[in-house]
């Protein structure tokens, strides 16, 4: 199977709906005759049962609205076809050179495995652009390669080729054992152990890391087998904490139980180290208070404070340092041993909190600075979790919607439709006014909802007229209307600055960049003109899109720097015909955003709301169809919002 067929089938698996072959060209950055190719083969490929002449049943359906994924035979599909992929060869030769003690002959591989030398050798080069950050390299000796780097090395590789395997697809205990190589190992096992590990932490006081202790079972995994092939860790001269001997006792109890292995001090001290530092926090209970590095407390005091200035958020709070500290803590630790925890969350939330991502940035970006240390995205995406958890609250609070209930007196007729209403609809929507009359003041009711028993004379786009006796259809109509007053409310602000943002020197299509760089000092160029920005700006845009990328979405990115140093706020849009690359996918809008100190309550309207709007699959490609020119553009970007 080929890296764009593998692409593909991520974008249908991800795609909840249909998806046109256009759109899935631009994700691609080729064809729709392409994909249309590619998706004949992937359907060819279906087992017997599914043939790819029955659009019902084969792997990938077409319709007059695209295509669309069986999400079970699909999955199916690749499991089957990853077997003899390009990866899982690669993913082999690293397993031979692992257990090769006097290194591999790379003819007779290419022999044994009925490929040309050729093609061995560039494996062999991606072997090396795998081995980054791992610790190990290769040294060759005329056809013989050998693998060089200590144990601890090795298992990092090992972990490096089974976390290639979870962004292919789901994190199955078959799929990780498979591509880890730890045939000792039964797949059976996993799932237990995990459970098993949760649990007993949970009952020695500690809260637990589900998103990361995949991740640690993987490594208790991999130091199984690798003890079981005769390749412990050596023991180290450090005494262990009370802490490390508690947890060292539990690894070693699940993993002999469920693995059947015996590990040795040296794996037990490193396993309990990484549980401490990924899996767990402490519940504040006696013996599991952890002790705060004074250094890495300053670092996130001065990071948040700074945050907490320059966006207007509220998160310089005694409780939320101290949490985001102990994280930053076990962070500073990571990455000092190159051992990054992965977060399956980042796309997501990138793409649905942009906000609270650039925060976390932000955050990052100091504590990096102070303490001299690489913060990877997925390490980011874990401290905007802090974040976003610290901001629910407010966020919540902002987010509610005044009502009036219109409901003309008859007993307690118009008390029980409150009480039903307050129960069913919760704190998103606060009563404010109660009308009882068969004529009340229509016009005077300035609420963001009205709710009603009787026709209103002029039914606006905040009018829900209700049953007597609520039903549940009326509540699902009562929250339809409240969604979309909520994202008009969102939107108002943006609606009303867009002209002020945009102009037409600053509008770019079609956008032709070989990369980040060169898109971003291209969409610079008119601001640069202007005296809006200048090139201390454009050199931090590069070294912020540098941290973590800004393509929030599959479609768009949006470039900006950590300071608002900009003479006043102001928008630089590129279109791209058909699509871009940006970082390790493409996209097909970029807004250079520029922010001013003096607008920076600018910021969160711009940002986020632009986000969400150029988000939406639909408003996008209805504003790339129409918007030829910076007219056309700026009409059908105020249509969208306008809904």
């Amino acid at each position: 199977m080929s890296k764009r067929q593998e692409q593909l089938i991520n974008l249908l698996l991800r795609e909840p709906g249909w998806i046109t072959a256009g759109s899935l060209a631009d994700l691609l950055g080729v064809t729709p005759r392409s994909v249309r190719s590619y998706i004949a083969q992937l359907n060819a490929r279906a087992p017997a049962g599914a043939p790819a002449a029955d659009s019902q049943t084969a792997p990938i359906e077409s319709g007059p609205a695209g295509y669309r994924a069986d999400r079970a035979a699909l999955a199916a599909l690749r499991s089957d076809s990853g077997r003899a992929s390009t990866r899982d060869r690669l993913h082999g030769l690293v397993r031979e050179l692992l257990e090769a003690q006097n290194g591999v002959d790379l003819r007779r591989t290419a022999e044994r495995l009925y490929v040309s030398v050729a093609t061995v050798e560039a494996d062999l080069v991606r072997v090396r652009e795998l081995l980054v950050g791992t610790g190990n390299t290769v040294q060759r000796s005329g056809s013989r390669a050998l693998l060089v780097g200590d144990e601890l090395a090795r298992r990092r590789l090992v972990s490096k080729l089974a976390h290639e395997e979870m962004e292919h697809g789901s994190f199955d205990g078959e799929g990780l054992r498979r591509a880890a190589g730890l045939g000792s190992l039964e797949a059976e096992a996993f799932g237990p152990f995990k459970r098993e590990l949760a649990t007993q932490l949970a009952e020695q006081g500690y809260y637990v890391n589900e998103f990361a202790s995949t991740d640690v079972v993987l490594h208790v995994a991999i130091a199984a087998d690798r003890v079981s092939h005769g390749h412990p860790l050596a023991g180290t001269h450090l005494e262990p904490s009370a802490q490390q001997e508690r947890l060292a006792g539990v690894v070693g109890k699940l993993a002999s139980a469920h693995f059947g292995v015996s590990l040795g001090q040296g794996d037990l001290q490193h396993l309990a180290s990484l549980v401490l530092t990924r899996v767990v926090a402490s519940d504040g209970s006696a013996g599991t208070e952890v002790p705060l590095d004074a250094e890495v407390e300053r670092a996130v005091i001065r990071a948040v404070g700074h945050a907490a200035e320059e966006y207007l958020v509220d998160i310089a709070h005694e409780d939320f340092i101290r949490r985001l500290s102990l994280h930053v803590q076990n962070l500073v630790h990571r990455a000092r041993e190159q051992a990054f925890s992965r977060n399956p969350l980042t796309k997501s939330l990138k793409s649905t909190y942009p906000m609270i991502f650039q925060v976390a940035v932000s955050i990052a970006s100091d504590v990096s600075e102070q303490l001299d240390v690489l913060i990877r995205e997925d390490e980011i995406a874990y401290i905007a979790m802090h974040v976003g958890g610290r901001l629910e609250r407010s966020r919540r609070t902002e987010a509610a919607l005044t009502a009036t209930i219109v409901c003309p007196g008859y007993y307690e007729l118009h008390d029980l439709l409150r009480s039903r209403l307050d129960e069913s609809l919760g704190p998103g929507i606060e009563v404010t006014a109660v009308e009882t009359r068969t004529d009340p003041d229509w016009a005077g009711m300035d609420t963001d909802l009205v709710l009603t028993t009787i026709e209103p004379p002029v039914p606006d786009e905040r009018t829900v007229q209700l049953a007597p006796f609520i039903t549940d259809a009326d509540i699902q109509r009562i929250a339809a209307v409240a969604s979309k007053r909520r994202r008009t409310r969102r939107l108002t602000r943006l609606r009303g600055e867009l002209e002020r943002y945009f102009s037409p020197d600053a509008f770019i299509r079609p956008l032709k960049a070989k990369d980040e760089e060169d898109a971003i000092r291209q969409l610079s160029a008119p601001l640069l003109a202007q005296g809006i920005i200048d090139e201390d700006y454009v050199r931090g845009t590069i070294e912020r899109e540098r941290l973590s990328s800004t393509a929030f979405t599959e479609s768009l990115a949006v470039p900006h720097a950590l300071t608002m140093t900009a003479r006043r706020t102001a928008l630089s849009i590129g279109i791209a015909e058909g699509s871009i690359r940006w970082g390790e996918g493409r996209i097909q809008v970029v807004a250079l955003a520029a922010f001013s100190e003096s607008e920076r309550d600018a910021f969160q309207t711009v940002f986020e709301q632009l986000v969400e709007v150029l988000s939406e699959r639909d408003s996008l490609q209805r504003i790339l169809r129409r918007g030829t020119d910076f007219g056309g553009f700026l009409d059908e970007l105020v249509a969208v919002i306008d809904g």
